[in-house]
């Protein structure tokens, strides 16, 4: 990778890091635009203030836009959930996989525990 792909994978992981962007971008995903209330209800938990900084940044970034219906996803925006539509495949993967493996050990030594046995040490 180029220092000029490096640096706009930078710049995009940045802005998706701020808190609450993915799920803006999450509430919008369905093509149907939001207003502000709805959108916040839809993210959930997040105040007018920081829903009103994530807007302005994903609209400067050019991923969100405002018409007369709301707040929708800009192509570019469409084209961002796509490609990371590939996490919901991953994270049911996962959630079936090594997440439910840790809870089913956690799960097993406490009852190991609690019925009176000593763990062996791993």
């Amino acid at each position: 990778m180029s220092m000029k792909e490096n640096a706009a994978v930078s710049q995009l992981l940045a802005l998706l890091e701020a808190r609450y962007a993915l799920r803006v971008l999450w509430a919008l995903r369905d093509g149907h635009a939001q207003t502000f209330r709805l959108l916040q209800d839809s993210v959930g938990g997040i105040t007018p203030n920081t829903l009103n900084t994530r807007i302005k940044e994903l609209r400067e970034a050019g991923i969100v836009n405002h018409g007369p219906d709301g707040y929708s996803l800009t192509l570019s925006g469409q084209d961002l959930l796509k490609r990371l539509s590939d996490l919901q495949a991953f994270a049911g993967k996962w959630q079936g996989g090594p997440a439910k493996k840790a809870a089913a050990a956690a799960a097993a030594a406490a009852a190991t525990t609690s019925a009176g046995a000593v763990p062996l040490p791993k």
